[in-house]
């Protein structure tokens, strides 16, 4: 009797058996089982049970429950809920991970800054006789020359970027 109470009030609602497993915290294969009869929910789960089926214990308890149909606007209704649900979580995970991304940035530059300044323009002095050490002397100088003229843009941008995301 309490399985197909289940069963029946489930399809009333217009849920599926993965729906009403996430509304309870528990995997589907437990609704089934419960549908099944080969199991029951305790006594805390058969209360959130019976709320979320919007029908009181008894009734699950109870005589058979006569297949009614749903009513497509709240099955609708609750539909588009757990959708704005999990796009609101996207959301947020989105915007956490730009924030983190623009902090790693802001880290970076000040990183450079502060290498770029410790350096001093030291390679300026080195020997440049040695072909090796030329090349890496021009490559760092080009390095500093592109990034002291980029980081102060891309800083203030990723400020900006930090604001909007506050």
């Amino acid at each position: 009797m309490l399985s197909t109470n289940i069963k029946t009030l489930r399809k009333s609602q217009g849920l599926s058996q993965e729906e009403l497993a996430l509304k309870l915290h528990v995997v589907r294969q437990t609704i089934s089982k419960w549908e099944k009869g080969l199991s029951v929910p305790d006594s805390d789960m058969l209360l959130e049970l019976a709320e979320i089926l919007d029908v009181p214990v008894s009734a699950l308890l109870g005589e058979d429950i006569s297949e009614q149909k749903p009513d497509e606007v709240y099955v609708l209704a609750q539909k588009l809920e757990l959708i704005n649900l999990q796009l609101a979580e996207q959301k947020r995970v989105r915007y956490k991970t730009a924030r983190i991304l623009l902090y790693v940035l802001c880290v970076v530059i000040l990183g450079g800054c502060i290498f770029f300044g410790v350096l001093n323009g030291s390679y300026l002095e080195w020997s440049y006789a040695d072909p090796e050490l030329a090349v890496m002397g021009v490559g760092l100088h080009a390095v500093e020359w592109i990034f002291i003229r980029t980081a102060p843009v891309a800083f203030v941008l990723v400020l900006c970027g930090l604001w909007h995301l506050r």
